[in-house]
């Protein structure tokens, strides 16, 4: 099976204007870098990965994740997980609860919370299952906002920007986290960002966008 994230003469149209055009392969494990500027097209290639892509754009190509093509599937059958910038923890759930959620339904209670535990002791939040999102620091939500899309068990991670509003004493730290866990799990990593040292710090391919969309 060919693994990993292909976006394969992926086209982006509004109208008869091309604003974006990729034909780039992720494997397992990699990071690919997507940077420019605001308006450049980013958040357009992410939401056709995602398969949010509005309906004022046109899509060609084919975007295959581990040799499935999921071009045309709903979000929730692509298996694909995504950070933003903000890390959009639930407030009315725990911390412990907005893992959960991201588990898959079934399981015995007792699983389900033995899984929640390793997860926050993964990223160093030993304890904190029964905290409360509004009294956790920026890099700690941005921790378990990452945790809790890989207990969905994506089969590749999208990074929009999620370092962004972190202070540079956390982002450093975060950033590392976040492509080692992946790395970990040998998931394809694809980073939107306008900043050339998360850039340099994914080690990977870098492609810059010059496009302009209306």
């Amino acid at each position: 099976m060919d693994r990993g994230l292909k976006l394969e003469r992926l086209v982006i149209r509004k109208g008869a204007e091309v604003l974006l055009r990729m034909d780039r392969a992720v494997p397992p494990g990699a990071v690919l870098t997507v940077m420019g500027p605001s308006g450049s097209g980013k958040s357009t290639l992410l939401a056709a990965i995602t398969g949010t892509l509005d309906r004022a754009f046109a899509l060609e190509g084919r975007i295959l994740l581990d040799g499935r093509d999921i071009t045309d599937l709903p979000p929730q059958a692509r298996g694909v997980g995504l950070l933003f910038q903000d890390a959009l923890l639930f407030p009315h759930l725990s911390v412990g609860g907005n893992l959960a959620f991201g588990l898959a339904a079934g399981g015995s209670r007792a699983a389900r919370r033995d899984t929640v535990v390793a997860a926050l002791s993964e990223v160093g939040l030993e304890g904190y299952a029964a905290r409360d999102p509004a009294t956790l620091s920026g890099g700690q939500r941005a921790r378990v906002a990452l945790m809790r899309t890989l207990l969905a068990e994506p089969r590749a991670l999208l990074l929009d920007e999620p370092f962004s509003r972190l202070d540079a004493d956390r982002r450093g730290q975060v950033r590392q986290l976040v492509f080692d866990r992946a790395r970990a799990r040998d998931l394809p990593v694809l980073l939107v960002t306008h900043d050339a040292e998360d850039a340099r710090a994914a080690a990977g391919e870098v492609v810059t966008l010059s496009g302009k969309l209306g």
